[in-house]
């Protein structure tokens, strides 16, 4: 986005953030051993990068479709070359990529912020991903996740955030 572009755009107060924009929302804390997490995108990356134009719920097996030009240029080797689709009762670690997005100008690999089992993925917003564009904190959430090491304290509050959206 250029210096002379604004883009409004929302930030929910009660979820947390992460430094790569993906909200969280802890959706039964009381129960600590059996808590599930809601994970979805935040606003700012329609307004940073663009719309948002498609969301793959998995290692992309084939990730041709989300090249772009920079990316041929760049010629680095994929690491998620073989790589399966991630499917609910999957495990994954930290920093193995849980979310492919495409915008309108750019392509970003958002990995897990923290070890989790897949509890379910939201296939609409793989079906419609304007679902992200239109409703990001509604409908247009990504996945629900078991966490194994979850620390609410580590992600920002909405102040925070916003802190940090200036910083930018």
């Amino acid at each position: 986005m250029s210096d002379g572009d604004f883009f409004e755009f929302s930030i929910a107060h009660d979820r947390r953030y992460s430094l790569e924009h993906l909200w969280i929302q802890v959706l039964d804390e009381k129960k600590e051993e059996d808590m599930t997490v809601k994970i979805g995108l935040s606003e700012f990356i329609r307004a940073d990068y663009g719309d948002i134009i498609r969301v793959v719920l998995a290692k992309p097996e084939d990730d041709s479709e989300f090249k772009t030009d920079s990316d041929e240029e760049e010629a680095v080797p994929d690491d998620d070359a073989d790589a399966t689709p991630i499917t609910s009762g999957d495990e994954l670690g930290t920093d193995d990529l849980m979310i492919t997005v495409r915008t309108a100008n750019e392509r970003l690999l958002i990995n897990a912020p923290f070890p989790c089992k897949i509890i379910e993925l939201n296939g609409d917003v793989e079906d419609s991903p304007d679902l992200v564009n239109d409703d990001a904190y509604g409908d247009g959430w990504c996945l629900i996740v078991k966490p194994h090491e979850f620390d609410n304290d580590m992600y920002l509050n909405l102040n925070e955030y916003i802190e940090y959206l200036n910083e930018l």
